[in-house]
């Protein structure tokens, strides 16, 4: 059995077990998908400026819950992110997101974009981060908004 060490927690690696193969394999799919979707809006804020606003991103598939972020663009660029949903119903899920998330967040300001780096174990949660974030920063470089 692999292990992964996060924070002094040892937790057993997804590809420890038949259902974690599984979700890998969903994860390689979703990580094609968001790389497809992050391209699309480098190539949009790049060409034009986003609109300001508060946008919300899509629920995105984190496995164990879902993700959802709100991002706040004020002159043209991120201002602030906010985490509206994120799994939360396990005490380990709670302890990584408690780490990974504040991370998260700070990347995506500090970059500008979706493309944020994958947190060290927190890998679900980070691609569904940057799923709902490229989602949100999409409306935002259209300027428009989901009710």
């Amino acid at each position: 059995m692999q292990l992964l060490v996060l924070v002094g927690l040892l937790l057993p690696t997804a590809a420890s077990s038949p259902a974690g193969i599984a979700a890998l394999d969903q994860s390689s799919h979703a990580s094609a998908q968001n790389s497809a979707a992050a391209a699309l809006v480098a190539q949009t804020s790049a060409s034009s400026k986003l609109a300001d606003g508060t946008y919300q991103g899509p629920l995105a598939d984190a496995y164990y819950g879902t993700v959802q972020v709100q991002a706040i663009v004020q002159n043209g660029q991120i201002a602030s992110v906010r985490v509206l949903k994120y799994p939360a119903d396990r005490n380990t899920s709670r302890y990584i997101n408690s780490q990974a998330l504040p991370i998260l967040e700070q990347e995506a300001i500090q970059a500008q974009s979706g493309q944020v780096d994958i947190v060290s174990g927190a890998t679900l949660t980070s691609e569904a981060f940057s799923q709902s974030l490229i989602g949100a920063l999409q409306e935002a470089a259209t300027g428009t908004t989901s009710s």
